[in-house]
């Protein structure tokens, strides 16, 4: 594993897919900054792509090529992995929404901030980063790997 690492919500995967900026940031930093992102992230990812895609006309098989291919940026954890703190993070997402807490587990399981747009994890305890700031993190850990 690289010294610097994030967890990835699943919206920053759908951005990812759905825009260049999401992407382009995580293939430029792919090099000094570890992406993991839970499993069921990306079966969201998979799930809600191509509803997005066809409501935009566009071929929903595209979506799901452009994921696959950012597959190689990314470490998908499996459910045992984070499932050690499951209680842990569902007590921090109780208040908000609880079906997110795989992300929240991931994060505190690997001891390293979140990237969302989803304004429920702000008060979990954990850093938060959201698109706007988030080449903030990444520029500090490509200066100042630990």
């Amino acid at each position: 594993m690289q010294a610097s690492s994030i967890v990835l919500d699943a919206n920053i995967l759908i951005r990812a897919v759905l825009g260049n900026k999401v992407r382009e940031l995580l293939t430029t930093f792919s090099d000094s900054v570890s992406f993991f992102t839970p499993d069921v992230c990306l079966t969201d990812a998979k799930t809600y792509l191509p509803i997005l895609f066809e409501k935009r006309s566009l071929p929903a098989d595209t979506a799901l090529h452009v994921l696959q291919g950012l597959q190689s940026v990314l470490q998908v954890v499996d459910a045992p992995f984070y499932e050690t703190y499951a209680v842990d993070a569902k007590q921090r997402m109780k208040s908000t929404d609880i079906h997110d807490w795989p992300v929240v587990a991931t994060a505190l399981a690997l001891n390293t901030a979140i990237w969302t747009e989803d304004q429920d994890f702000f008060g979990s305890g954990l850093s938060i980063w959201t698109t706007d700031r988030i080449h903030l993190f990444l520029n500090a850990k490509r200066v100042c790997p630990k």
